[in-house]
């Protein structure tokens, strides 16, 4: 008696070639339909929010901005990073 069946010796049977859209390997490439790109001003935003943010966070730093130092202007300039970055992710 054989270990092996039948059916995986032809499978591995030399010099037979199946493609390999044959043995179903490859699945067909989806349609390309078209994407919708994000409006010119969002890379702008996406920019200035970013330059907000530093420079708030900066100026917070130097005691430039009215109010001496405050945790306040901190969290804005986090908000204004972090809400970049969330932009970021939906930029297309």
């Amino acid at each position: 008696m054989s270990s092996t069946s039948p059916k995986s010796s032809k499978a591995k049977r030399p010099g037979r070639y199946t493609s390999p859209e044959a043995r179903g390997r490859i699945t067909a490439a989806p349609e390309h339909t078209t994407h919708e790109h994000s409006p010119a001003w969002y890379g702008w935003m996406l920019l200035d929010l970013v330059v907000f943010g530093l420079l708030v966070i900066t100026l917070n730093y130097l005691d430039v901005l009215p109010g001496a130092t405050s945790p306040w202007y901190l969290l804005l300039g986090l908000a204004s990073l972090f809400s970049a970055f969330y932009a970021a992710t939906k930029y297309r």
